[in-house]
């Protein structure tokens, strides 16, 4: 004798089943929050949270997709210096503390130059996206990040 499984299923349960898939598909997020709660933007990042992935970062990119970035995770909060040697795109830079508030913006570094460029105060976090993403999309300093799809201290 042959017995069926019957699974019963809720009216909900594809949407649910969908979220999910995306979610997963979607991977690593920082979603940029106003000081207001609205979300400003939200970019999907490479995290770079060893010496090494941070030591290589966007050098030799040639093209950076739209709402797209690396997440810098440090193990502290120090003061950060940056700098776009080998990096063939502008790039804005976005310094956030251990809390993940941002604390200042480097905006349209300069490809290529060695000039060391940061802000005030000690960064845990810096959001590399292209250049000109903060003015159009309306980041400024006392923004916070919120991190979706990754822990940002989970490799250190």
């Amino acid at each position: 004798m042959h017995r069926r499984l019957r699974i019963r299923f809720s009216p909900f349960a594809p949407v649910v089943i969908l979220l999910a898939l995306l979610g997963c598909a979607r991977g690593p997020c920082v979603t940029i929050v106003g000081a207001d709660g609205k979300p400003r933007a939200t970019v999907a990042v490479e995290v770079a949270n060893t010496g090494t992935q941070r030591e290589l970062g966007l050098m030799y990119r040639k093209h950076l997709d739209e709402n797209a970035g690396m997440i810098f995770v440090f193990p502290d909060a120090a003061h950060r210096d940056f700098w776009m040697h080998n990096t063939p795109i502008s790039l804005d830079l976005i310094f956030a503390d251990a809390t993940a508030r941002v604390m200042g913006i480097v905006a349209n570094a300069e490809p290529f130059s060695d000039k060391l460029v940061g802000v005030e105060g000690d960064s845990e976090y810096v959001l590399e996206v292209n250049g000109g993403f903060c003015a159009k999309n309306a980041i400024k300093a006392g923004d916070r990040f919120d991190f979706s799809g990754f822990s940002p201290h989970t490799s250190e």
